[in-house]
């Protein structure tokens, strides 16, 4: 005579666990999906938040130009081309891989103000889409020679 032995301990927990949480196997896969869907959209946030720190930078190189020349154009006998060559100088030494094809403008708005502005591009992450414009501008007072009582 055989007699049945008794059902072993796990293999009756696991069954009370399948039972418990019905639907529990049809979850299986689930994570993957998931990030299949948000992995593009969190590479998108990055490239974003990236490019736009490029064009930040970008702009803040145009800046500091634009000032450079402004000090240079408005000393005490200055040469007009002064300003453009400091500024000039000071993207080749400081921003010449972050502002792309940079042009810099110096005008006289009056007779005793110097304005310099610096235009250009911000570097792209994505190639083939230029980057974004870039475009700051500085002025100031030309300094002169004043006598006691003159304005």
């Amino acid at each position: 005579m055989t007699t049945a032995s008794p059902p072993r301990k796990d293999a009756t927990r696991r069954a009370r666990c399948r039972r418990a949480r019905p639907g529990w196997g049809g979850d299986r896969g689930s994570v993957s999906v998931e990030l299949t869907i948000l992995f593009p959209v969190l590479l998108l946030v990055v490239t974003g938040v990236l490019q736009s720190g490029l064009w930040f930078h970008a702009r803040s190189v145009a800046l500091a130009a634009a000032q450079e020349g402004v000090t240079a154009a408005r000393t005490y006998t200055a040469d007009p081309t002064a300003g453009a060559t400091r500024a000039r100088a000071f993207i080749d030494a400081h921003g010449a891989d972050t502002l792309t094809d940079p042009t810099v403008t110096v005008t006289a708005p009056s007779p005793n103000r110097v304005s310099v502005q610096v235009t250009g591009q911000a570097l792209s992450l994505l190639p083939g889409v230029p980057g974004m414009a870039v475009t700051q501008s500085a002025d100031g007072p030309v300094e002169r020679l004043t006598t006691a009582g003159d304005p």
